[in-house]
Formats: structure tokens, sequence, C-alpha cells
């Protein structure tokens, strides 16, 4: 069983920043690419972010977002700078693991609320 969990949420001023983590746990799993969704109310889930297990990649990020991963801790993070209100959201983890197996999973955080306050 792989699992993810996200931290680092809470309640920010806007033109502050944030740096969010989510960790992989589990055994007998191999973690590929992982991202970084958010919702924000009554809107549709997007992807901010991306990275793939290669550490000679940096990934891929909107804007004010930079991903960033520890493949050593299985986790990746999300530094968001300038946060603006319409930065509120969920933020959900996301990540594509490989069992010893052979078997594809995508795995989900629960998500981590992040309130910007103006």
């Amino acid at each position: 069983q792989v699992q993810l969990v996200e931290s680092g949420g809470g309640l920010v001023q806007a033109g502050g920043s944030l740096r969010l983590s989510c960790a992989a746990s589990g055994r007998g799993f191999t973690i590929n690419e992982m991202r970084w969704y958010r919702q924000a109310p009554g809107k549709e889930r997007e992807l901010v972010a991306a990275i793939g297990s290669d550490p000679s990649t940096t990934g891929s990020a909107k804007g004010r977002f930079t991903i960033s991963r520890d493949n050593a801790k299985n986790t990746v993070y999300l530094q968001i700078n300038s946060l603006k209100p319409e930065d509120t959201a969920v933020y959900y983890c996301s990540a594509d693991a490989i069992s010893d197996m052979g078997r594809y999973l995508e795995v989900w955080g629960r998500g981590a609320l992040v309130t910007v306050s103006s």
C-alpha cells in the first residue's frame, strides 16, 4: 500500500509564501512522476506542477509555483510565492507508483487546505 500525506497548508496573508510537502510511504513500490493539483471552491481540479523521478530534471510548474523533489525521502515540495487570494484551494499531491510486481497505481493524498487572506 502506497500513501501520500500532504503538509504545510494553512492561512497565509496575500503576498506571502508557502511550501507544501507531500511524503510517500509504503513498501514494494517505485514512485515515478509526482504532481500537485489544486481545487478552488466551486472550480475544477487543475494541475499546477509535475516532476519526474530523474534527479537531473527540474519539473514543470505554473507561474509562481516551483516544484522540487527529494527522492531519498520520497517527498515532493511545492513552493508558492507572492500568494494571492485566488490561490485559496485544497492542494492535492498525486503520484504514479509501480509495484515490485509491475502493477501501476495512481495514488492521491487527502489534500492540504491553503487559505490566502487579502
